[in-house]
């Protein structure tokens, strides 16, 4: 049995209450899934890759995984639950411990939502070097002045991870950045403003804007001029359980369509009985099995400590395309039907479609394969 089979179990127990009529009224509605949120970190969800001195369950990545893999193959939208669960990464793995003193008890009893990362610029985009916000010291505090975008959450959240500039540029381009907690709630009176972005998903992007904040020193994560080092150190954990919620989709939409193809009878037979709409299918599946077991050993290196840069990246690449490749097949199994709202794939569809894009585009993915592990020459 697998060891994490408990944690799965729980999951599904979570998710029970949240069918796809939820989903899909929160999708028309534009509304925030505050009761899934509630019932994730009741569950100790939030807690999963908080290490044990700071009240956490420290269960790592490999938990992690299962749990948001299992959420996203009920049919649920995890991108919540993931940002709740890994937010913290950097925050616990750099910040102090007066910071962590200060916030975790609250965060993982669930009296302060999770934490948004603020990195994103428009101008920059994947070049992240290039973002254009500053953090000027100032006595014992720090002005900070800049306009970040396609924030996730930032309108539902109590405190950010923000990336800003503290230094001039070097020769080494990811120097002079660094990491502050943000108290949400109370810079928005102080000189943030944020504002919604629609999409095509109900994921709660936004813009958000800093004018001259000024934030205590206290709240600078580990040391100054870092932070692009800490951003580092959580991506390969981001991508792995961005990986399992991949595979989690994946698994949802060929249970669907396999289950519709074998009952859907056609000039009086199953369709599933014909190759046409039973190979794709089966090729969804064969992917998708392949992609898991990437995902499952790039988060058995990340909790070992070892360099998974190679394995973190195959698996958000493998995954996300094992995905939409997945939501892909099953709506076309399901033809018009599957575009009816009531039966949840196109919301799946559109939601599948995000992660080749984000938090990393396919391409980066690519253009780091080729340069890091292939040795090839860097074509930006």
């Amino acid at each position: 049995m697998d060891d994490l089979e408990q944690f799965r179990e729980t999951a599904r127990a979570v998710c029970k209450p949240f069918p796809g009529s939820y989903w899909r009224e929160l999708d028309q509605t534009g509304a925030f899934p505050a009761e899934f949120l509630k019932a994730f970190t009741e569950a100790g969800f939030v807690s999963t890759l908080v290490p044990e001195k700071y009240g956490g369950s420290g269960l790592g990545t490999r938990a992690g995984a299962a749990i948001l893999e299992e959420i996203h193959a009920t049919g649920a939208d995890g991108a919540i639950a993931h940002a709740a669960m890994n937010a913290m990464t950097a925050f616990v793995r750099h910040g102090s411990p007066a910071l962590a003193k200060k916030w975790m008890p609250r965060i993982l009893a669930g009296e302060k939502r999770f934490i948004s990362f603020g990195v994103t610029e428009a101008a920059a985009g994947t070049d992240t070097v290039r973002i254009a916000t500053r953090a000027v010291r100032d006595g014992d505090c720090y002005r900070i002045s800049g306009r970040k975008t396609w924030i996730s959450h930032a309108d539902h959240t109590d405190l950010m991870l923000l990336l800003a500039r503290t230094a001039p540029q070097t020769d080494r381009r990811t120097d002079g950045f660094s990491i502050f907690l943000i108290d949400v709630n109370d810079a928005l009176k102080r000189g943030m403003s944020v504002s919604p972005i629609k999409t095509m998903v109900n994921h709660h992007s936004t813009e958000c804007l800093f004018e001259d904040l000024e934030v205590s020193a206290e709240c600078l994560i580990g040391e100054a001029g870092s932070g692009f080092r800490y951003i580092l150190d959580g991506m390969n954990a981001e991508r792995i359980l961005i990986g399992a919620e991949c595979i989690g989709d994946a698994r949802w939409f060929i249970e669907q369509a396999s289950g519709y193809a074998g009952t859907r009878e056609v000039f009086g037979r199953p369709i599933g009985q014909n190759q046409g709409v039973q190979f794709p299918i089966a090729e969804a599946y064969a992917e998708t099995f392949a992609a898991r077991l990437v995902v499952e050993r790039a988060a058995a290196l990340f909790d070992a400590g070892d360099d998974c840069g190679e394995e973190a990246n195959l698996a958000k690449f493998l995954a996300s395309r094992a995905s939409y490749r997945a939501g892909d097949v099953c709506l076309q199994t399901f033809g018009g039907l599957g575009f009816a709202v009531e039966a949840d794939i196109e919301r799946k569809f559109r939601e599948s479609r995000l992660y080749t894009v984000a938090p990393v585009s396919n391409n980066l993915v690519l253009s780091y394969l080729a340069t890091k592990v292939l040795g090839m020459p860097r074509s930006y």
